[in-house]
């Protein structure tokens, strides 16, 4: 049965490739999400704290101010998911 031939192997003096994508995070990549979470947790705390008697922050949107509020909280979890 025929050998199959060897493959040579990588120099590794090779100047290594950086990528743009290993770069760190701009200035303002911390305090937005940061402001996402915080922001989220405040406005469904806000609901809970008035929803007998100001329905704060949105009335005319009910029970829909908590799914407000975990999507701002869901937007800046998944933002960190990008964190470097």
């Amino acid at each position: 049965m025929p050998e199959s031939k060897r493959r040579k192997k990588a120099h590794h003096d090779a100047p290594a490739i950086s990528h743009k994508a290993d770069a760190a995070n701009p200035q303002w990549f911390a305090p937005v999400v940061f402001g996402l979470m915080i922001m989220g947790l405040v406005w469904v705390v806000l609901f809970y704290l008035t929803s007998g008697k100001a329905d704060l922050p949105i009335p005319a949107i009910g029970r829909w101010n908590l799914a407000v509020g975990f999507a701002l909280m869901l937007t800046g979890f998944g933002m960190l998911t990008r964190w470097k």
